[in-house]
């Protein structure tokens, strides 16, 4: 029998891939050098909420019943028990600067678990997908995680959120955990990232602040090839703190994100 999980994919993609045209052709080329300037974000805000509607209009077309979940505002529960969970643009500063790491995610949940990941890159010319139990993928080609290392050898990905103090805790948790790891990136997109641990292009990643559209499809993806993902100790991810590693790495990490407080915004512990 059909694994109705399957179906879900191939809109997923195909609505990831229409926003992510979208969202390459319609950028102006002038975009980066306006890039300080209050019209160039307008800009962006707009194509923002753009590709949401194209999601969510694709999907509704086809699926009338289904709930969404949008970073640009779509909030709706549905009556089928499918619910879309949609970042149109992830990386919007990236994209307002003409760097190519930024995503369209989209993800599906039935019955409150995710069954569906799609991240589409479109600057990388790329496509993670992962659909539950069926393991993840980079365009056609199955994806692993890193075999984990010592944390002193892996390369860590995370990022900062936008509010100052926010920002200033993230800086210092870092601080500390710089001098522990091979060394740490910053992408700027959590749903790259989350990818990256996915194809083994990063050995672990973390961040506080995310919404539950920044990581729906990516954590489903990184879980699908292999990696342990979480929150704070015995929790899952959350908006209070995100961690993606494989077995062996996941859990020092997580350790030292816990003592060092990297789950909320005040003073070191």
């Amino acid at each position: 029998m059909t694994d109705p999980n399957t179906g879900l994919l191939a809109l997923a993609l195909e609505a990831a891939r229409r926003a992510g045209d979208f969202l390459r052709d319609g950028r102006p080329a002038d975009l980066a050098v306006a890039a300080t300037k209050t019209s160039a974000i307008d800009v962006v805000t707009e194509m923002d909420i753009a590709s949401e509607k194209m999601i969510t209009g694709f999907l509704a077309d086809r699926r009338p019943e289904d709930g969404f979940l949008g970073e640009e505002g779509a909030s709706t529960e549905g009556t089928s028990g499918v619910k879309w969970i949609i970042d149109p643009l992830d990386g919007t500063v990236n994209y307002l600067y003409g760097r190519p790491a930024w995503a369209v995610s989209i993800a599906a949940e039935r019955d409150g678990v995710t069954v569906v990941g799609v991240v589409h890159a479109p600057m990388r010319g790329e496509t993670c997908r992962a659909v539950l139990g069926g393991g993840a993928h980079l365009d056609d080609t199955p994806v692993q995680v890193n075999t984990a290392p010592s944390l002193d050898r892996a390369l860590v990905g995370t990022g900062f959120g936008y509010l100052a103090d926010r920002k200033a805790h993230q800086a210092a948790v870092a601080a500390r955990i710089i001098p522990e790891v091979r060394d740490i990136r910053r992408g700027g997109s959590a749903a790259i990232d989350l990818c990256d641990v996915a194809t083994g292009r990063l050995d672990a990643y973390y961040e506080r602040g995310l919404n539950p559209w920044d990581y729906a499809a990516g954590e489903l993806i990184a879980r699908e090839a292999g990696a342990l993902t979480g929150g704070r100790p015995g929790a899952p991810a959350s908006t209070e703190l995100a961690v993606a590693a494989p077995p062996g790495l996941f859990e020092p990490l997580q350790e030292r994100l816990e003592a060092y407080g990297a789950w909320h915004d005040g003073t070191l512990a």
